[in-house]
């Protein structure tokens, strides 16, 4: 069975306590349990103060099966970042907010070029999601069709192959919008160009929606942290923005979203494990999945981010 873990962002000490609790334990350098596998939901990187310290723990249990992983958007900026293009520049352009973004992850490879690139080179070798027994697990939003016209575009895979990921740094191509719905979740514009601050301080037009769900108005589609709610217009949206993903569909679980609170199932079927684990206050949240196919809230653990303020990790 599996232990699905959200967003990490740089938090290495809370993962180790998160597994603690979890029952894993440390085995020659890696952390292993005995019935169980964790499942990774990516955004490894970014944010928090040790990166190498998360990747030391993520690599190890993933490069020797004791984990999944699926690929989170900042692995794949960070990917976009590290590529040149054929006719010069990169594929995500290092313009100053882009670097800022990235700041962390770029500090803790500084001098050790080999590193960044083997650790790059890593990255691509995560799926963009997974399709398991009894249960689906993507980063941010689980949209059939596109995971279709991937498959049958790009060679019936779900990992970024270079194709994909060239053709997916070019906007006007499909595969851009794709991999933004996959790894970003559904977005829609608010009208009449009304706008909100999101939580890094960033001027949004656009919000992220309940996918799964139908909801008729703005702010009742809308899916993030609680703090931006009472921006959004509660005005009626028109058009189909939502994906097919009826109650009969096996479990899906993803992270990205910045919740806050006390965990919770979205839905029967539906389940977000980020609690915003790399902010203050924030939660590093796991789902223990044995096998149900309704879910259950009082299967989230969780480790708070400030009980580990005081503590280090290399």
């Amino acid at each position: 069975m599996y232990d699905i873990i959200g967003d990490i962002h740089g938090q290495a000490k809370e993962l180790e306590l998160l597994l603690e609790q979890l029952g894993y334990r440390r085995n020659g350098g890696s952390f292993t349990h005995e019935t169980r596998q964790v499942i990774f939901l990516g955004d490894f990187i970014d944010r928090g103060d040790h990166q190498r310290g998360v990747l030391d723990i993520v690599r190890p249990m993933v490069d020797q099966r004791g984990a999944y992983a699926v690929m989170g958007n900042h692995e794949y900026n960070a990917i976009a970042y590290f590529t040149e293009k054929p006719e010069g520049g990169f594929l995500r352009d290092r313009s100053e907010k882009n670097a800022s973004q990235h700041e962390k992850f770029l500090a803790a490879f500084d001098s050790r070029p080999e590193e960044w690139r083997e650790v790059i080179d890593w990255f691509k070798t995560l799926p963009l999601w997974l399709d398991l027994d009894g249960l689906r697990i993507v980063h941010a939003c689980w949209d059939g069709e596109y995971i279709r016209k991937i498959q049958v575009a790009h060679g019936g895979d779900s990992h970024l192959s270079d194709a994909l990921l060239f053709a997916s740094a070019d906007k006007a191509n499909w595969q851009h919008a794709a991999i933004e719905t996959l790894l970003k979740g559904k977005e829609i514009l608010l009208p009449g160009g009304q706008s909100f601050t999101d939580k890094d301080g960033h001027t949004r037009h656009e919000i992220r929606v309940r996918w799964w769900s139908a909801n008729k108005t703005y702010r009742s589609s809308y899916f993030g942290p609680a703090s931006a709610l009472t921006h959004i217009p509660d005005d009626e949206i028109t058009g189909d923005h939502m994906v097919e993903y009826g109650r009969s569909e096996k479990p899906v679980f993803f992270g990205h979203y910045w919740l806050e609170g006390d965990p919770a199932i979205l839905a029967p079927n539906v389940a977000c494990v980020d609690y915003s684990g790399a902010k203050p206050g924030g939660k590093l949240v796991a789902y223990r999945w044995d096998g149900e196919q309704e879910l259950k809230s009082s299967n989230f653990a969780y480790v708070e981010r400030d009980s580990c303020s005081n503590l280090n990790a290399d």
